[in-house]
């Protein structure tokens, strides 16, 4: 097989997966190479749910993408005969002043999406586990619920393959040299030329394009599972997917208990910023002592009732961008590079966008997609 192509993505997770499927279903000649498994469980894209929700609050740009990868979700179920949203619901509480709760109301309400403000006992009537103040009060949006990370980055890749792609797992990228003729990628395994390249590295992107001078920090975070008290009041189908304001810039959220994994799932998304930064290739991926203590403070508060033991934990890593906004489109100052980077602990629900809009660059070199906001550019 020759080893030109006209398109190569580096980083076959998240974003990548998504960009080869779009690349290939459009007839393009595209190479996907991870320097990990296909797929793998040591950067963003696991932990059998994501949530996925549409009253956007961090910038009204989000709100069409959201909407368009909510069509493109559909198409991939559609296309791989495989269950990959689970439309629950979401719940997001906290106080009066909680600015999540109120921004994401403001959200709702000026795209005008489904949604129902819930005050204190409405909550309790239709949520009873939930143990909150008499302050708090809730935005309930039907157009969100959770994805399933593994199982997507899967189908991806998988109807890549089978549309034409070529995809190399333990291929770690070592260069990338770019001249008039185009690309060339340099791994241990050999050579490759291609067009164009899409850099989609998560917390390793930065190896690749730092060249941008943008500080990507890859932030750790552990996602728990506990076995409830009663677990019949967690179940896939009767439970939505939540979030609770922290009262210091985070929340904790969770989900529904999924059939393929024991547990009901809790995590702590805390202040971006105030998350150290950790190499990815050294960090510690065992669950810290203190991790446990965390995610109990939200059930013993919150959810009594999910208070059980712990059975698993897993650690992912963030790569956050300076601004809390992705890093999507045409490198400032090489026209053959596109990055997506920097998707800062939000990116999953719309990276089915985010792989069509991939592929329009790399083959059209625009889109139609508004991701002014995600410009590589705009740090200098």
């Amino acid at each position: 097989m020759s080893d030109r192509y006209d398109v190569i993505v580096i980083g076959v997770g998240t974003m990548g997966s998504a960009a080869c499927y779009h690349l290939a279903r459009r007839g393009v000649r595209v190479l996907g190479l991870e320097q990990f498994d296909i797929p793998h469980g040591r950067g963003a894209h696991h932990g059998f749910s994501r949530m996925i929700r549409s009253s956007y609050y961090e910038d009204p740009s989000y709100v069409p993408l959201i909407q368009r990868s909510y069509e493109l979700w559909h198409e991939l179920e559609a296309c791989s005969g495989m269950k990959l949203l689970h439309m629950v619901g979401g719940l997001y509480m906290g106080p009066r002043d909680s600015n999540w709760v109120n921004r994401s109301i403001e959200s709702a309400q000026r795209h005008g999406l489904p949604h129902e403000v819930l005050d204190r006992d409405e909550i309790a009537r239709r949520h009873p586990v939930f143990h909150i103040p008499d302050d708090y009060f809730a935005l309930f949006e039907t157009q969100a619920g959770l994805l399933r990370p593994e199982w997507i980055v899967a189908a991806h890749c998988e109807h890549a393959m089978r549309a034409g792609a070529v995809l190399h797992g333990h291929a770690p990228v070592t260069t990338v040299n770019e001249n008039a003729a185009g690309v060339t990628v340099t791994t241990p395994r050999g050579r490759y030329q291609a067009d164009r390249v899409i850099v989609a590295g998560g917390a390793w992107a930065s190896r690749l394009v730092g060249d941008l001078g943008v500080e990507l920090k890859a932030s750790r975070r552990v996602l728990g599972w506990v076995w409830p008290k009663r677990p019949e009041r967690f179940e896939l189908g009767s439970f939505p997917a939540f979030a609770i304001d922290d009262l210091a810039g985070g929340v904790h959220y969770g989900f529904p208990m999924l059939p393929d994994n024991p547990g009901f799932k809790i995590a702590h998304d805390y202040r971006h910023y105030a998350a150290p930064a950790v190499n990815p290739d050294t960090a510690n991926r065992e669950l810290a002592d203190d991790a446990d203590d965390d995610c109990r403070i939200a059930l013993r508060r919150h959810i009594p009732d999910a208070d059980g033991p712990l059975l698993a934990a897993r650690v992912c890593f963030y790569t956050i961008s300076p601004d809390g906004h992705p890093i999507v489109g045409v490198h400032p100052t090489r026209p053959r590079v596109i990055v997506a980077a920097g998707f800062s602990g939000h990116g999953f629900k719309f990276s089915s966008g985010i792989g069509e809009t991939l592929a329009d660059l790399a083959t059209l070199g625009d889109t139609t997609v508004a991701i002014a906001l995600f410009a590589p550019g705009r740090f200098r």
